[in-house]
């Protein structure tokens, strides 16, 4: 049975269309009935990954091909999801590598492909995106190949099969030629073909005695927790008792009280799993990501998935705002976040959770501001409130040396905006490695401390016109190189609780631009603008005009302001200053001071000038 299974993950920087293309092999494999309704990107069932257009958690699928059956597994193309592809990635035997045809390797390319190759699978490149434009497919052929160099891929590795077409298309064909006109007979059939041919078969043998390693988890309502993973050796029986080695050294006996085979998109029961295949099972109390089922005559635990460490971290605390509550939150206690922090754990191996220095705090360290803001924003929509800090980077000592946390950050951007983009990201300690034409535009490569980047990516838009674009990727620790400048200019506090009127935002629209509108409730210490001077400037935006016995003229119907500015979880983390908070609730996202009163503020800052 093992000979008929390929297991395949499909790697990518984020955009170059890997969930598209999974939507092409199920179609054109049956998965889908004839009058069944789906939409795009079927893979990403999470909200916020519908929304966004990035795939978040890796999820695996199954098609049925000329009798072999394609284990195919999405995984994310950020770095700030690599401990998704790290788990996945482990239970594969080779990856579909997509490259758009115009943008050609990114950092995310260079670090999901690296992770691959550590992994020892074997590549097949899918030149994505052929229909652009732009395309510039044997360019990027030949940067692929350089990438390959660089990251010091084996001769098998290097003699990889390339492809070329369109996943939104649904075609793709090994002759660029053919590519170019469009493609030759119009499917997938090709690269079904290869991936049979050149993926090799799982070399597990189902005689031995089992070993099944867990990577990732799922629920249902009607049998619990589901544990997802590969059978490395034997076979998985349904009904039957093994042991649970946990990845904490512990092991105790248990009993598998069923097996789930994957079909298509969804799963059914099975009595037997032979090795070399997925499957899902539950049953098992407690088991966790990284832990082994093993038979209880041989209980050997795998190796755990090594997770590359944090290098990011934030505070979270409960929120004490004027507004706490108010909001329709339903869970704001420490306790509620506490039991909700364990419980992310238990899915998301790139997080830490720790107790912060007061009793109602904690501390989460994750892979980066989006890592951590998908959290935030998940536990925000699921009714929880908080408040967090400013974002702080994780610095080791290396060799009695101070070292930060450095990011490989590629910046595109127009070529009469490349001179700003250099001056904004030297102020932020990067260094320019390379500097290449790509049609209109001009690609950066940058070496650049990670906290450099907080804050960064609306000051490149704002000097670009909203042309650049950004990735970055963790590079590695380096030498600490040295003050980085903090936000360049002052906020506008609030100095009152109540009602924002026209009358006083009016007349303060020449101090600044507004992060409220008219008519919203505000609070003492709430930040409701940006001045346009480098200092805080505390201003009363409730203030009402004084009733008069003269009629108005009614300058609000004729005049407007400006529309407030918007802020999402991560746009938040990143401006708030050292001593401001994000007020996290099921409704808003807002600013403050982390102390509200003004005379607490000055008292405060007199403290830290005396330390």
């Amino acid at each position: 049975m093992a000979q008929n299974i390929r297991n395949v993950a499909i790697i990518a920087h984020v955009d170059h269309g890997k969930t598209t293309l999974v939507d092409g092999l199920l179609r054109q494999t049956g998965t889908f009935r004839d009058n069944q309704s789906v939409g795009d990107c079927v893979m990403d069932s999470n909200e916020l990954e519908k929304e966004r257009g990035i795939t978040i958690l890796a999820k695996n699928t199954v098609v049925e091909y000329k009798g072999t059956r394609i284990n195919i597994v999405d995984t994310p193309g950020h770095a700030d999801f690599g401990g998704e592809v790290e788990r996945v990635l482990s239970m594969a035997d080779g990856v579909l590598l997509l490259v758009d045809a115009a943008e050609g390797p990114m950092p995310q390319t260079r670090f999901v492909l690296q992770k691959a190759f550590s992994h020892g699978l074997k590549p097949i490149v899918v030149v994505n995106k052929i229909d652009k434009p732009e395309a510039r497919p044997q360019e990027v052929v030949n940067e692929v190949f350089d990438l390959f160099i660089d990251l010091d891929a084996d001769e098998s590795a290097l003699d990889f099969p390339v492809f070329y077409g369109s996943g939104r298309q649904g075609w793709m064909t090994a002759d660029l030629a053919a590519a170019r006109q469009g493609g030759e007979g119009k499917n997938l059939q090709s690269l079904f073909d290869a991936i049979v041919s050149y993926i090799p078969a799982p070399k597990d043998d189902p005689e031995l005695p089992l070993q099944f390693r867990v990577t990732s988890l799922d629920w249902s309502d009607f049998v619990g927790r589901i544990a997802i993973g590969r059978v490395h050796r034997g076979r998985m029986k349904a009904n039957e008792r093994v042991v649970h080695l946990s990845r904490k050294g512990t092991q105790r006996e248990v009993n598998l009280r069923g097996v789930y085979r994957f079909v298509g998109l969804s799963r059914e029961e099975t009595k037997l799993i032979e090795a070399g295949d997925l499957c899902g099972i539950y049953g098992v109390e407690n088991i966790e990501i990284g832990d082994t089922l093993a038979a209880i005559e041989r209980p050997e635990a795998m190796p755990v998935i090594a997770i590359d460490e944090p290098t990011m971290t934030i505070v979270m605390r409960v929120n004490d705002s004027p507004f706490a509550g108010k909001d329709g939150g339903k869970f704001m206690t420490s306790r509620h976040l506490r039991d909700r922090l364990e419980k992310e754990l238990r899915v998301n191996v790139a997080l830490r959770v720790e107790p912060g220095d007061g009793a109602d705090s904690f501390k989460l360290s994750g892979r980066g501001v989006m890592h951590l803001g998908f959290l935030l924003e998940t536990m925000r929509r699921e009714g929880f409130e908080f408040a967090v800090q400013k974002p702080q980077v994780l610095f080791k000592t290396i060799d009695n040396e101070r070292q930060e946390p450095i990011e490989y950050l590629t910046v595109d951007a127009p070529a009469d905006a490349v001179g700003k983009v250099i001056e904004i990201l030297g102020t932020r300690k990067a260094e320019l490695l390379k500097m290449d034409r790509k049609g209109s535009f001009t690609r950066l490569e940058f070496t650049v401390p990670a906290r450099g980047l907080i804050g960064v990516r609306s000051r490149l838009l704002n000097a670009t016109a909203g042309q650049a674009t950004m990735h970055h990727v963790f590079h590695g620790y380096g030498s600490f190189r040295g003050t980085i400048e903090e936000r360049t200019s002052g906020v506008l506090v609030s100095m009152a609780q109540g009602q924002s009127t026209f009358y006083a935002m009016d007349g303060l629209r020449d101090r600044g631009t507004f992060f409220v509108g008219e008519g919203v409730e505000v609070y003492e210490g709430m930040l409701v603008g940006e001045h346009c001077k480098d200092n805080d400037l505390v201003v009363n935006v409730v203030r009402e005009k004084k009733a008069t016995n003269i009629r108005s003229s009614g300058k609000e119907t004729f005049v407007k302001l400006p529309p407030p500015r918007a802020f999402s979880v991560e746009d938040a983390l990143e401006y708030v200053g050292e001593d401001e908070l994000v007020e996290v609730t099921s409704k808003s996202v807002r600013l403050r001071k982390q102390y509200l009163k003004e005379t607490d503020r000055k008292r405060s800052d007199r403290r830290s000038e005396t330390a």
